[in-house]
């Protein structure tokens, strides 16, 4: 896995960037107790689902490498 620029603060612009996503297409409603990780499985998969991202191999899906793929997503965001 190839390390990206500010991959710290674009793992943050796509959890808000997904949440917003999410929401406007009326998919998800996020609650305040909702944890971070719950919040990157489900904006990845509604990505994956929706054809905006490529899927990883079900073997190789973990948190690290969520964050990393929806890290490179917001990258390409305006």
């Amino acid at each position: 896995m190839k390390k990206i620029e500010n991959e710290k603060e674009m793992t943050k612009k796509a959890l808000a960037l997904g949440m917003v996503y999410a929401e406007e297409r009326g998919a998800a409603e996020f609650e305040p107790t909702d944890s971070a990780a719950e919040r990157y499985l489900f904006i990845y998969r509604l990505l994956v689902r929706d054809g905006l991202i490529q899927p990883l191999p079900e073997d190789q899906v973990s948190q690290k490498s969520i964050q990393h793929k929806l890290a490179i997503w917001a990258s390409r965001q305006p």
